[in-house]
């Protein structure tokens, strides 16, 4: 399954124009001399940081990006127009690579930052630069130069202070909905959500954090299984991350122990800085236990796993404990930032 926040698009920038051989002809004006211009530049293509994006979505069906050419030279020692550059919006957080070599061209980090991913083409010399006492009437001109082009490769790293992780099915479209007013799709079957959703979650007036919906994760993801590595490099930037768990999977036979140490062995096998980041445990889906029997079915899990970091115990559907879950966040993100 193709990830859509990594695309491969080609990108084209325009050609310099020619020169111009050319000579002036005008009444009473014999041998007039060479009044060929130049060409224009070629257009260069940039991609460019824009905040109100969130995924490289647009970029499946639209995988032509091209500068326009340079203008040739003309006569009366005219310059031909340079070519119009190409921007291409992309949202913060993209990495830019060379899909041949793989080499990184650079990273988008600001709204507004401009990244030059191929160079136009230098514009040709109309014969006039070629005039000299020796050479009173030259012919010569030089073409423009072609512009760059590659086959150049967007990734996006989500820029989220909190990434939600866990299975397909675990409940984290259900719990962006909840804490924020993002509306990511819900449905009952694996691979809902196929790129990221970003919500704003607001405290108060001047207290908020942003929370990254990220596609589900499946065993063997570190290797390229399901969404794979596409899933786990949009974690990498994360501040915290909310490891959910279903505590009451309905076809009786996923153990949420089990899940966990799956999706726990995925991070490691990835990468030992993505393992480190903080990670809170937040056991969903209780109303659909019976009541008397939550606190039992939380510390079994609890136990097995030997965890010892923040726990919660939440229904995202009925928003059950979703408060106190936001204000520990915050409180934790507004610690670090002080520290």
């Amino acid at each position: 399954m193709k990830f859509v926040d990594e695309a491969t698009i080609r990108v084209e920038a325009g050609d310099g124009g020619n020169g111009c051989s050319s000579f002036r002809r005008e009444k009473y004006i014999p041998n007039g001399g060479p009044d060929g211009g130049d060409g224009g530049n070629g257009g260069s293509v940039y991609i460019v940081g824009n905040e109100g994006l969130n995924t490289l979505a647009d970029y499946r069906f639209n995988r032509m990006q091209r500068g326009e050419r340079g203008q040739n030279g003309m006569s009366r020692d005219k310059t031909g127009r340079k070519g119009e550059h190409k921007f291409i919006p992309v949202p913060i957080g993209t990495l830019a690579y060379d899909d041949e070599t793989d080499e990184l061209i650079g990273e988008i980090v600001r709204d507004g930052e401009e990244l030059l991913v191929a160079r136009g083409g230098y514009h040709g010399l109309g014969n006039v630069r070629f005039k000299s006492s020796t050479n009173r009437a030259p012919r010569r001109i030089t073409n423009g130069t072609v512009g760059e082009s590659r086959f150049l490769r967007m990734e996006l790293k989500v820029l989220a202070d909190v990434g939600l992780l866990g299975m397909p099915n675990a409940g984290k479209s259900s719990l962006i909905r909840a804490i924020s007013a993002a509306t990511p799709r819900v449905a009952d079957y694996p691979f809902t959500t196929l790129y990221p959703n970003l919500g704003v979650v607001r405290v108060d007036a001047s207290r908020s954090f942003v929370v990254a919906d990220i596609p589900g994760v499946i065993e063997g993801a570190a290797e390229g299984a399901g969404l794979g590595i596409q899933f786990l490099k949009h974690l990498s930037r994360n501040r915290v991350l909310l490891h959910i768990l279903d505590a009451a999977p309905l076809d009786g036979v996923a153990d949420p122990v089990d899940e966990f140490r799956k999706i726990e062995h995925e991070l490691e096998k990835f990468s030992a800085d993505l393992a480190a980041i903080p990670r809170w445990l937040v056991l969903n889906k209780l109303d659909l236990l019976p009541e008397e029997e939550r606190d039992s079915v939380c510390a079994d899990i609890v136990e097995q796993l030997s965890w010892k970091g923040p726990l919660f115990k939440i229904s995202a559907l009925k928003r059950d404990g979703t408060e106190p879950l936001v204000y520990a966040i915050m409180d934790s993100l507004e610690e670090a930032d002080e520290s």
